[in-house]
């Protein structure tokens, strides 16, 4: 169950050692996911862009130049059929979408459920030119019938949407873009993908 009281003392911290030109995010309040019951099953990730993966030229802009920051929370059901989450994105500018994606650490995947700005197997993404603070998406979304497909999680065979996302074979990926080509421009431009975290019961 979903506990409404707790406070995130937002990504303020986390963003601590940002440039001094970066204004750093407000404190914000956002529940997260009781202790206890299932909670070898309550499941996150830290999001930054050092996490992704996109070669560039040399001094060519990358993620990993971007102040923003975010954090994805899982909780799954008893019986796991469904997984309640939260994604909170600070720091950053024109997110088009967000998703979970099969992928090793350190490799890029297919997309296999959207968060934003949708829930579910399929999605649109959208323009949207501005900076973000705060919780990006929330809700509940069934994992039944998803696949991650063997190449894309190392595996010798395809594998259930949550049994990869337990098995630490998924991540968070928070996609940006202005609305013009060329893209990956800088921070708020890159279509591949801003802000990336590897899903499982540590890295938070």
């Amino acid at each position: 169950m979903v506990r409404r009281s707790m406070v995130v003392g937002a990504v303020a911290a986390l963003v601590s050692g940002c440039a001094g030109d970066v204004a750093a995010p407000t404190e914000m309040s956002a529940p997260l996911f009781a202790a206890g019951g299932q909670g070898a099953f309550n499941l996150g990730t830290h999001l930054h862009g050092g996490e992704e993966v996109l070669s560039v030229a040399p001094g060519a802009p990358h993620p990993s130049d971007s102040p923003a920051q975010g954090q994805a929370i899982f909780r799954v059901s008893d019986d796991g059929s469904t997984v309640d989450f939260r994604l909170i994105a600070s720091n950053i500018e024109n997110i088009n979408q967000a998703h979970i994606h099969c992928g090793l650490f350190g490799t890029n995947g297919p997309i296999r459920m959207w968060l934003h700005p949708n829930i579910g197997p399929t999605g649109t993404a959208v323009i949207a030119l501005g900076r973000h603070d705060g919780v990006l998406a929330s809700g509940t979304f069934a994992p039944a019938g998803v696949v991650c497909p063997a190449a894309a999680i190392g595996r010798p065979a395809d594998m259930p949407l949550l049994d990869a996302i337990r098995a630490g074979l998924t991540y968070v990926n928070v996609h940006t873009t202005d609305g013009v080509n060329p893209g990956n421009t800088g921070p708020g431009d890159f279509p591949g993908g801003e802000i990336r975290g590897q899903i499982d019961d540590s890295n938070r």
